[in-house]
């Protein structure tokens, strides 16, 4: 399976966050996050102390202008559903013209999986550290949204 839609990023973008690859609710919306039960949204409306985006125009609109970029680890692979532990046979994205156009001062990892993709496949290549955040999946039940919230704060702070 292969990614299918373009990061969100512009000339002022200093903070990355990414993920691994597009559940199947965000495949078939053709933006990221698209599970209405994963938080990513809830998260960073939150940090940003803007009102939560409804459309992907308005979602683009709220990262553009706090200067986050999102996208994911992962350019192609096999996976079943949406489950990131079933994910095999990776092709990693090319993060060079992002990071040529961006002036990304730091990259995040939306989870545990999408750091140890990125520190397996790309951290050689990009030169970038990422720092772990908690996962935003509703799988991470761990983790409640305002403890999300608390750790997710670093990004704007």
């Amino acid at each position: 399976m292969q990614h299918s839609f373009d990061p969100v990023y512009n000339e002022y973008s200093n903070v990355l966050i990414l993920g691994t690859f597009p559940s199947v609710k965000s495949r078939e919306q053709r933006f990221f996050y698209g599970n209405p039960q994963n938080r990513f949204w809830k998260v960073i409306s939150a940090i940003t102390n803007t009102l939560l985006p409804l459309s992907i125009e308005a979602k683009k609109a709220m990262l553009l202008a706090h200067r986050i970029a999102i996208w994911d680890v992962i350019h192609s692979c096999e996976i079943t559903g949406s489950s990131d532990s079933s994910i095999k046979n990776v092709v990693p994205m090319d993060f060079t013209t992002l990071l040529q156009e961006a002036p990304i001062k730091q990259i995040y990892a939306n989870g545990a999986t999408a750091e140890k993709l990125y520190l397996k496949y790309c951290e050689a290549t990009t030169s970038r550290n990422i720092i772990k955040l908690p996962s935003t999946s509703p799988a991470n039940a761990a983790w409640s949204l305002d403890k999300l919230i608390e750790a997710w704060r670093v990004i704007v702070d």
